[in-house]
């Protein structure tokens, strides 16, 4: 299930339920993926509540918990209001960033983890954006960032 609690400029529900089942797909996760598409105010509480950070993220992934039935696989949720931040400075649209977090949120809940699988995760998911027609990741926006002593963005939860 898909919902779009904050408007992103040129992505719809369908587009964006297509885009998952996809991404999914290609990404070898089995099961369902729940996504929310939601304001800052909301992802900073989700961030307090389960990474004890006060602060607003760009995606959380939250694996399917314990007992849960197994053709679901888990949920992720992404901020709007960061999302178009991100696509004007990198010069893309908020929907297309939207796609980009999406499946950076999928690869979590397949199990990957970029801060201790030694470039695993950013080797799949550039194999995957390549695929998907999607422009730099995460991963690598956070290197580059890290390498010119910027502040980078690796605000993922597992």
């Amino acid at each position: 299930m898909v919902i779009l609690e904050k408007r992103v400029a040129g992505l719809t529900e369908l587009a964006l339920g297509r885009f998952v089942a996809r991404a999914r797909r290609l990404g070898g996760l089995k099961g369902t993926v729940d996504v929310l598409v939601t304001s800052n105010a909301t992802m900073k509480s989700l961030n307090a509540r389960f990474r004890g950070k006060n602060r607003p993220t760009d995606v959380l992934s939250f694996s399917r918990a314990i007992g849960a039935r197994r053709s679901f696989a888990g949920e992720i949720a992404i901020s709007a209001e960061i999302a178009a931040q991100n696509a004007r400075e990198l010069g893309h649209s908020a929907a297309t960033e939207v796609k980009v977090l999406t499946l950076h949120g999928i690869l979590h809940l397949r199990g990957y983890d970029h801060e201790r699988d030694n470039g695993e995760m950013a080797k799949r998911e550039a194999q995957l954006r390549a695929r998907l027609r999607l422009p730099v990741g995460l991963i690598e926006r956070a290197d580059v960032r890290g390498s010119r002593g910027g502040r980078a963005r690796r605000k993922v939860a597992r």
